[in-house]
C-alpha cells in the first residue's frame, strides 16, 4: 500500500535501530499498519471460510507444474493419469530465502472443524453462489473418495486431510520476498500417527511426479542427506505439492512455497489457555514503515491476534504482545463519543490508538521522545487517535482512508507533517477531533455521522459501543459483513468494466446481489490490546 501524503521535508521521528531511515512519516505508517492488522484479519476469516476447500484463493504461481486445466467434477477418477516417472526432477532452488510474513496457527483443528460443521451461516452460505464460487474446483478434489482413487481409505479425501492429516495443530503460513508464489504452506511441525499414515495412504494414490531440492532457498536451513523430495499430488484435475522431513510435513499449492516450508524455522504451538486460533506477522515484511510504527507504539516482535472457538463462532479474544524497554508508548482509555460520533457505522475497518506524545508535536520533540536510546522521557499528554479504512477490490479506486486525531490543539503541527506529496488530503475539524481523508467524500462521509445525517458508531449494536467505550491501548474493529460485500461489489465491477477509465456499472447481477447479502450478516469482530506491565492484555469484544 501506499500512504496518501508524505511529510515535508521536516525530519520525521527516529526510526527503528537497524538500517537507514527513509523519507516519510507517521501517516504512512499509520496506514500501513493498519493494511497489515487487516490481513491479519482477513486471513482469520478466509481460515474459516476456506477450511472446507483446504486452500486458499488464487494459486499466484509463476512456476509451472504441470496439470491439466478445466473444470473437474466431483468424484472424478485419476484412472488413466500417467505413472510416477523413474527420475525426479531437480528444482532451480530460489537464491535467496522468503521471511515469513503472515501465519496462522491452529492449535485446536478438531474444535474449529466441529464448529464449522454446526455453523448454519456456513453451511447456507456454501450452497449459494458465494460459497460455491469460493470453493470453485476443490470441490471435486476434496469430494474425491478412497473408492475413485483405488485407494486404501474409504471416505472422501476431505475426511482424510481434515478428519485425520490436519488433526494436530498446525501452521498456515504466507511468505514474502522474491521468492513468493501468493498462497500458503501449512505446515505440521509435530505429525502424530494417525497424520502420518494419512499423508502416507494420499501419497500413495495421489503422487503422479516428484521434485527434488538439493538444499534450501538462499542456503537458510538444513537439507537432508540427498536433498528434499517433493511430491505432486493429482486429484481431479487439482494439484498439491506435499514433502515430509525428520520434523514436520509440508502441503501447498506450489514446490517453491514447500520448499520454504520445509526451511523455515520450526513454529512453536503452544498457545495461550483458551485460545484455539492465532494469528502472526512480522513487521520487518512489510517495510520501514510497518517498523517505524512499531517503534512508535513501543511494540515487540511477536504481536498477535488471538482467536477462540465459542460453540458455532470464532470469536475475538484481543490483541496479545510484549512491549519495547523503555517507557511505555500507550496509554489505556476508552474511545471518546465525539469520535464515535464521528465514525460512520458502517466504516469497515477501524484501528484506534491511545499514543503518548510530548505535549510538543514539533518535529525535533517527536524525534528526540522516539529515540531508540533516552527517548520517551519527560511530561506526555495522551493522543486519542483513529484509522478508518474502505479497503477496495478494484486497483483503479480512489483509496479511502481517514485519519482522526483527537486534539485540536495539534493542528498546526499536523499541517506541517501531513504537508507535501503526490496526494493532498481533506482537512476539518469535526466533532472535536481534526480530520484528515484521502478524498472530498471520504471527508463528507465524515461529516454527515458527525452531523447525525447518517449512521455513526453510537448507532452501531449495543456490544460494539460497549466494547469501543472499554478501555484499552490499541484496538481493532473490522465490520466483516461490509468489508466483504464492499470487496465483493468492487471485484465485481472491476471485471466487468472495459478498462481503468470506463464507467462503474449501474447495477449487478442477481447473484452479486444476492451474494452480498448473504456477507452482510456477518459480524462486527472487535480485538483489544490494553498495556499492563510490560505486555498487552488482550480482550475481544463484537456483535
Amino acid at each position: 500500500m501506499t500512504s496518501p501524503t508524505s511529510p515535508s521535508g521536516t525530519p520525521p521521528p527516529a526510526a527503528p535501530p537497524s538500517g537507514p531511515r527513509k523519507a516519510g512519516g507517521p501517516p504512512k505508517g499509520v496506514l500501513i499498519a493498519a493494511g497489515v492488522v487487516l490481513i491479519g484479519a482477513l486471513v482469520a476469516g478466509a481460515f474459516v471460510l476456506g477450511r472446507r476447500s483446504g486452500t486458499g484463493i488464487g494459486s499466484g504461481a509463476s512456476f509451472s507444474t504441470g496439470e491439466r486445466q478445466g473444470p473437474p467434477t466431483a468424484g472424478a477418477s485419476v484412472e488413466g493419469l500417467p505413472e510416477v516417472p523413474a527420475e525426479a526432477v531437480k528444482m532451480d532452488v530460489p537464491g535467496s530465502a522468503a521471511p515469513a510474513a503472515v501465519w496462522v496457527d491452529v492449535y485446536a483443528p478438531g474444535k474449529v472443524r466441529d464448529a464449522m460443521v454446526r455453523n448454519a451461516w456456513l453451511k447456507q452460505t456454501l450452497a449459494q453462489p458465494v460459497g460455491k464460487g469460493f470453493i470453485g474446483g476443490w470441490a471435486a478434489f476434496f469430494g474425491t473418495t478412497g473408492e475413485d482413487l483405488k485407494a486404501d481409505f474409504k471416505g472422501a479425501v476431505l475426511d482424510v486431510v481434515a478428519g485425520r492429516l490436519l488433526d494436530v495443530p498446525f501452521r498456515a503460513v504466507w511468505f514474502s520476498g522474491d521468492a513468493r508464489a501468493g498462497t500458503p504452506a501449512f505446515i505440521l511441525p509435530r505429525p502424530d500417527s494417525a497424520s502420518t499414515s494419512a499423508w502416507q495412504a494420499l501419497d500413495k494414490v495421489a503422487r503422479r511426479s516428484e521434485m527434488t531440492a538439493e538444499g534450501c532457498p538462499g542456503g537458510e536451513g538444513q537439507a537432508p542427506a540427498g536433498g528434499f523430495h517433493l511430491s505432486r499430488w493429482l486429484v481431479a484435475e487439482q494439484t498439491l505439492w506435499a514433502a515430509r522431513s525428520e520434523d514436520r510435513l509440508v502441503l501447498a499449492r506450489h514446490p517453491v512455497v514447500v520448499l520454504q516450508g520445509l526451511c523455515t524455522g520450526l513454529p512453536k504451538l503452544d498457545g495461550d489457555s483458551g485460545v484455539d486460533v492465532e494469528l502472526g506477522f512480522d513487521p520487518k515484511s512489510y517495510g520501514r514503515e510497518a517498523q517505524l510504527l512499531g517503534h512508535v507504539l513501543g511494540l515487540g516482535e511477536h504481536t498477535r491476534l488471538q482467536f477462540a472457538v465459542e460453540g458455532d463462532r470464532l470469536v475475538g479474544k484481543g490483541i496479545a504482545g510484549e512491549l519495547m524497554d523503555g517507557p511505555a508508548r500507550l496509554d489505556s482509555a476508552p474511545l471518546s463519543d465525539d469520535l464515535l460520533r464521528l465514525i460512520p457505522e458502517d466504516a469497515p475497518v477501524l484501528l484506534t490508538l491511545q499514543l503518548k506524545l510530548p505535549a510538543s508535536m514539533e518535529p525535533d520533540a517527536l524525534k528526540d521522545f522516539w529515540k531508540v536510546e533516552g527517548g520517551g522521557k519527560g511530561p506526555t499528554v495522551t493522543r486519542q487517535v483513529a484509522v478508518v479504512w474502505t479497503p477496495r477490490g478494484d486497483a483503479s479506486l480512489p483509496m479511502a482512508l481517514s485519519l482522526l486525531w483527537g486534539r485540536k490543539e495539534d493542528a498546526p503541527a499536523l499541517e506541517k507533517l501531513f504537508t507535501g506529496g503526490s496526494h493532498t488530503l481533506q482537512r476539518a475539524t469535526l466533532c472535536n477531533h481534526v480530520a484528515l481523508a484521502s478524498t472530498a467524500e471520504e471527508l463528507e462521509r465524515l461529516r454527515r455521522a458527525c452531523e447525525g445525517k447518517s449512521p455513526n458508531l453510537l448507532n452501531a449494536a449495543g456490544p460494539v459501543v460497549a466494547g469501543l467505550r472499554t478501555p484499552a491501548s490499541v484496538s481493532l474493529g473490522v465490520n466483516l459483513g461490509r468489508l466483504l460485500s464492499g470487496l465483493t461489489r468492487d471485484g465485481y465491477a472491476s471485471e466487468v468494466r472495459a478498462g481503468r477509465d470506463a464507467p462503474l456499472p449501474k447495477a449487478v447481477p442477481p447473484e452479486i446481489e444476492a451474494a452480498r447479502r448473504d456477507l452482510e450478516s456477518l459480524p462486527y469482530l472487535g480485538l483489544h490490546g490494553t498495556v499492563k506491565g510490560d505486555a498487552l492484555v488482550p480482550g475481544g469484544f463484537g456483535s
